[in-house]
């Protein structure tokens, strides 16, 4: 199993973007879920999505940052809200059995996690990694959008950063 998820949720600087891969740990998301925890790079460090300390969420899932902690304040966003509201998406995801629950021993998520460096209401950061954490699995699972809904789509609809 090797699915992908995207979501986007929010406004402003407090946007959250997931971008994830949900996979067995013996196949190639599970070595690059290993070899990004082995290999950290400076200003990007992965970290296990945790609902607090001690209880980290299954299935296990990386977070890797998108965006150069810097700052304090970055470390303490990514390490913070959104780091909780990421775990309470997967945890969630299995109690709503979008995940499969004989699964979580079994497969590991890489999540890559976007977070303004002008984002500052923690709250906002939480729920909006939360909301997109949780429609990028659903996504996964669904495999949505579907090649219908992308074609028909395409020329419709407007990215936000590019309006060309």
């Amino acid at each position: 199993m090797y699915l992908i998820g995207e979501a986007r949720f929010g406004e402003k600087v407090e946007v959250a973007h997931i971008d994830l891969l949900i996979g067995d740990k013996e196949g190639p998301v599970g070595q690059a879920f290993a070899n990004a925890l082995a290999n950290q790079m400076d200003k990007h460090t992965p970290l296990f999505a945790i609902i607090a300390p001690n209880l980290t969420t299954k299935p296990v899932t990386l977070i890797s940052p998108k965006v150069s902690l810097r700052r304090k304040g970055d470390v303490l966003r990514i390490f913070g809200p959104a780091q909780k509201g990421v775990a309470m998406a997967v945890a969630e995801c299995v109690e709503e059995e979008t995940i499969p629950e004989d699964a979580v021993e079994d497969i590991c998520i890489v999540c890559s996690v976007f977070i303004h460096p002008g984002a500052e209401d923690n709250d906002k950061i939480y729920r909006n990694n939360y909301e997109a954490a949780k429609l990028a699995i659903r996504r996964a699972f669904t495999k949505e959008p579907s090649i219908d809904e992308i074609l028909s789509e395409r020329n419709s609809v407007v990215h936000p950063l590019y309006k060309g």
